[in-house]
């Protein structure tokens, strides 16, 4: 079998450098102020997570600046940003409210003008650095942006190594009130920021690595962005342990075998995921969300984006319960209820499609004829209570599972994969909304209980969603829809209540795909290569490994894939999921 590729990246084309280290990104960023008027005046706007202390010691050093302004002096009290935030945190540990917030209500306006008349008189060199640094940006100073992935920023907020936007508060016992306030307030306030910036910044920093940063050209990384958007690409998948995790992706996924499990993998999820450009020979590791803000359009599609905007609907992403345990007993919010309580406008409707099985694998879905809600409830809460252990087998329907079955969970539908499977989850993106039921009595890694929202669950889950409902409408629906010399396509979903319709194309020889709706993205579930083709050598041929999962914008078009290397003659197997008209 071909070698999972965990580094995935997009060849910028062009004359471009990439500096690596303090010493020569300061030389770099010394360089281009040279061609500015206001060559003495350096700001260098960084994204929540970065760790602001390493940079403003090293480019202070680095740019010999005899004044250094941090821009959290500038802004309001942390208790005024603590009251300001309040609304959009809230007192729940895991579930907030999208936030209306931008970087200027940060700011105590005073202060703010006071440093910039101040930095506008100043001739010495003034090096202007954290969040919101781009306030003082007229056009005359050099621009620099220090960006980095989300996911890095979890495993900071999880060894307390940052804070939250405008506070001090990274000695918080509990890590996941860190990541809440990241993703419903300062994610969003950082990102309607960025999206103002792209064309304006000089040089962007990869801060993703401690002590080893990369920087290129403001240039070089929107000329990736735009190549990223005429071509198949993958973002950078990443593995998280969990308390139930398995051993498949150990070797499939060519991962560290010593680690005790992976349980999951973000392989499609460009809010949480990296986008790698590789320029001057070197790997520079970008967020993804970038491709999606700068080009939305190009990449989704017009209908896709005039629905969603610049927000990217579709997520991939691997569950492994192989030699491990249940999943959380869980369902998700209605429509209706994420945009009531949360403020988002769509929910995490999903599926699972069984990318491999043990002999008694099962899933939990919808409930048992004649369930009794009052009781069901009554268990739950016992459960939680800790007087007895919740069984699901009294009121949840169990299905057995093969490879390549697909089960659809429209939201609403109470669900759990088993132990023994290997899950490929095919969702829309709101993916922070699991209302957990049952946890089979387990503790997270951080020795915590794992959250369980009975309230919200007991608020959303659809009752009649019982055995004979359950299997006429979300276990294999599938359907032959077309055939050729060499191939067959198969609808496999998703309910019509969702939005995703996925596609499954067994063949031997090249298939044809189109892009009539938007963007597709799909994973190669059997087989153990194969390659992406431009009829019109509009791009580079883009090969696939077995669980491999490839992004195909919007602008392509068109696009054949074929068996390639080993698989070659042989039968192969992609699920491509898009949004429907």
């Amino acid at each position: 079998m071909t070698a999972f590729n965990n580094q995935p990246s997009v060849k910028v084309k062009g004359n471009y450098t990439c500096a690596k280290g303090w010493e020569a990104i300061s030389q770099q960023i010394l360089s281009v102020a040279v061609s500015k008027k206001g060559s003495h005046r350096i700001l260098v706007e960084t994204y929540q997570g970065v760790h602001i202390e390493e940079l403003m010691e090293e480019l202070q050093k680095g740019l010999n600046a005899e004044r250094l302004i941090y821009t959290k002096q500038l802004m309001k009290s942390e208790e005024d940003i603590q009251t300001m935030v309040y609304p959009d945190v809230t007192d729940d540990r895991i579930f907030g409210y999208l936030t209306r917030l931008n970087m200027e209500d940060y700011f105590d306006t005073q202060k703010v003008e006071e440093a910039q008349q101040a930095v506008a008189n100043e001739s010495n060199t003034v090096l202007v650095i954290g969040p919101g640094a781009a306030q003082f940006y007229t056009g005359e100073e050099t621009l620099v942006y220090a960006d980095m992935a989300r996911w890095e920023i979890q495993q900071r907020m999880r060894r307390n190594e940052v804070d939250n936007l405008g506070v001090s508060n990274r000695t918080t016992e509990d890590w996941m009130l860190l990541y809440k306030q990241g993703f419903f307030v300062d994610w969003r306030v950082c990102d309607r920021y960025k999206k103002k910036l792209f064309d304006k910044i000089d040089l962007v920093i990869d801060s993703n690595l401690k002590g080893a940063p990369k920087m290129i050209s403001g240039e070089a990384a929107l000329v990736g962005y735009k190549q990223t958007v005429n071509q198949p690409f993958s973002v950078v998948p990443f593995f998280d342990p969990g308390p139930w995790g398995g051993q498949w992706m150990k070797e499939k996924c060519n991962l560290d075998p010593s680690k005790q499990n992976y349980a999951w993998c973000f392989n499609c999820v460009p809010e949480e995921n990296s986008l790698l450009l590789e320029v001057d020979g070197e790997l520079v590791e970008l967020p993804s969300i970038n491709v999606v803000f700068k080009h939305p359009v190009e990449l989704m599609g017009d209908a896709v984006h005039g629905r969603f905007g610049d927000e990217f609907p579709i997520r991939f992403d691997f569950l492994d319960t192989m030699d491990g345990g249940n999943l959380s007993l869980q369902v998700h919010p209605l429509t209706e209820y994420i945009q009531e309580k949360f403020g988002l406008h769509y929910t995490q409707d999903e599926s699972y499609y069984m990318m491999d099985t043990k002999k008694d694998a099962i899933v939990y879905l919808g409930f048992k004829e004649g369930v009794n809600p009052e009781e069901c409830i009554e268990d739950l809460n016992k459960a939680q209570a800790g007087i007895e252990p919740f069984d699901a087998d009294k009121h949840v329907e169990v299905f057995p599972v093969k490879k390549h079955d697909h089960v659809l969970i429209p939201a609403g539908t109470i669900h759990c994969s088993g132990k023994d499977s290997m899950v490929l989850e095919i969702s829309a993106t709101p993916y922070i909304f699991t209302f957990k039921l049952w946890d089979w009595g387990r503790v997270g890694l951080d020795g915590k209980p794992r959250p369980i929202n009975l309230k919200h669950g007991e608020n959303v889950m659809q009752w009649d969603r019982t055995t004979e409902w359950t299997k006429k409408n979300l276990v294999n629906a599938v359907e032959q829809v077309a055939q050729g010399d060499g191939w067959r396509e198969e609808r496999t979903g998703l309910h019509e209540r969702e939005f995703i319709e996925t596609r499954r194309h067994w063949f031997t020889k090249e298939v044809q795909h189109k892009t009539p709706f938007g963007v597709e993205v799909f994973c190669l579930v059997e087989g153990d290569q194969v390659v992406v083709e431009s009829p019109s050598d509009a791009f580079e041929p883009f090969v696939v490994n077995y669980a491999e999962v490839a992004v195909i914008p919007a602008n392509i078009r068109e696009y054949t894939i074929r068996p390639c290397g080993p698989s070659e003659g042989k039968e192969c197997a992609t699920l491509k999921a898009y949004v429907r008209s």
